[in-house]
């Protein structure tokens, strides 16, 4: 059986591994985030992309996160945890090189497409140690700050690639920046030290539950449903913004709300997760998204679109650590690979058909319905989750 924290006698939340790997986490969305907001530009600028490609070309890393997922779980139950999230952070690393050297529109596709592989590899072995790394008494308390790694970074990184490009007005200094930041986060991660654990050989055939956590489908439902609502309104608010409601240059005061709401939330669900009140945390942080969902949908003005920023993000910062630990102690310790990809994956599964089905009521129907479709599909996540993934939780947890 796979062995504890080294010292277990301790319970210091902030040890030098778990700052190594919230660190490592940390330059993992800084390096990919800090691209996002100027590569619709990039590929307009450099190589006359119309909007219908640049949407092509900029969501094909979402297909290859998906896939590896579910194999990444797999690798880090099977093979040992260290190596499998140092190659993975290497190849994230060196496919920022890729845009560097990418001379066409199609080489720059297969790039970017293919960079969503070791993306979906690192941070499901990277959050994964992180788990191994933590004391048992402090593992849902620091799964909550671990999320505080993303958050942050994922609010500043495309400030700062705004700032870069206006005082510079280079692509390439951004895709250094990247790839730099990723190499850092490379060497952060590279020192972390883990005791051998025993790899359990499953000599039986393969199967699903070595990729899913099947125990946890009931939460993966629940998590499809929440991600379904994010995808829908992360996608389009932007465009419902400037169409309907005449904000033009706002969005990054949207997200920056989000992220906000996310961070206190997370500052302030970590500790009732200490408590064991996982369920507690993943009922209110439900609750609280929903209201921000139906205000964003009904109040068609600037408070209704900034105020269910914040809501939102305050929502998902209780709701997601929750449903994290609930996947991590519904599974062995041999499974935590597995629990955290089907946690992913169902988040992956969620915004993809948000996106899709936003896209297409949207057109037939409006920005209002669609938005509207969000809270429906929001409130069917609360109801499994109370009717059925909350119980079994219950019932079926291991610790």
């Amino acid at each position: 059986m796979e062995q504890e924290n080294p010292k277990p006698t301790s319970e210091k939340l902030w040890n030098s591994n778990y700052l190594k790997v919230w660190g490592a986490n940390f330059m993992i969305f800084f390096s990919f985030m800090l691209l996002t907001p100027l590569l619709p530009s990039y590929l307009s600028d450099t190589f006359g992309a119309d909007k219908q490609t640049i949407g092509i070309v900029l969501s094909g890393y979402t297909l290859t996160a998906l896939l590896i997922r579910a194999l990444s779980g797999y690798m880090v139950d099977s093979f040992p945890r260290r190596t499998v999230m140092i190659a993975s952070y290497f190849l994230f690393a060196l496919f920022f090189a890729g845009y560097l050297v990418a001379g066409s529109l199609l080489l720059f596709a297969i790039v970017r497409t293919l960079h969503g592989a070791p993306f979906g590899a690192t941070t499901v072995s990277n959050s994964t140690v992180a788990i191994d790394v933590l004391h048992p008494s402090r593992r849902a308390e620091g799964i909550g700050y671990y999320g505080l790694s993303n958050n942050i970074a994922t609010a500043i990184s495309p400030s700062v690639a705004i700032l870069l490009f206006s005082a510079y007005q280079s692509y390439d200094l951004l895709f250094w920046v990247a790839l730099i930041t990723a190499l850092i986060g490379l060497a952060s991660t590279s020192s972390v030290k883990l005791r051998e654990r025993e790899i359990v050989k499953n000599d039986k055939p393969l199967s699903l539950d070595r990729f899913i956590l099947l125990k946890g489908w009931r939460q993966g439902a629940a998590m499809i449903c929440y991600a379904f609502s994010y995808g829908v309104l992360v996608t389009y608010v932007a465009i419902y913004g400037k169409e309907e409601l005449g904000i033009t240059g706002g969005t990054g005061l949207f997200f920056l709300l989000l992220s906000v709401g996310l961070i206190l939330s997370r500052l302030v669900g970590s500790r009732t997760l200490r408590q064991g009140k996982v369920t507690e945390n993943a009922s209110i942080g439900t609750a609280i998204a929903l209201v921000g969902y139906i205000l964003f949908a009904a109040m068609h003005n600037q408070w209704g679109y900034y105020g269910a920023a914040l809501i939102i993000g305050l929502g998902n910062g209780h709701m997601f650590p929750a449903f994290q630990t609930m996947f991590i102690n519904l599974a062995s310790n041999a499974q935590r690979g597995t629990a955290n990809s089907t946690l992913l994956v169902s988040w992956d599964i969620g915004m993809g058909l948000g996106i899709l089905v936003g896209g297409i009521v949207a057109e037939h129907v409006g920005y209002h319905a669609a938005f509207w479709t969000a809270c429906g599909v929001n409130l069917l996540g609360i109801a499994i989750f109370q009717l059925l993934s909350r119980k079994h939780f219950l019932r079926n947890k291991l610790r």
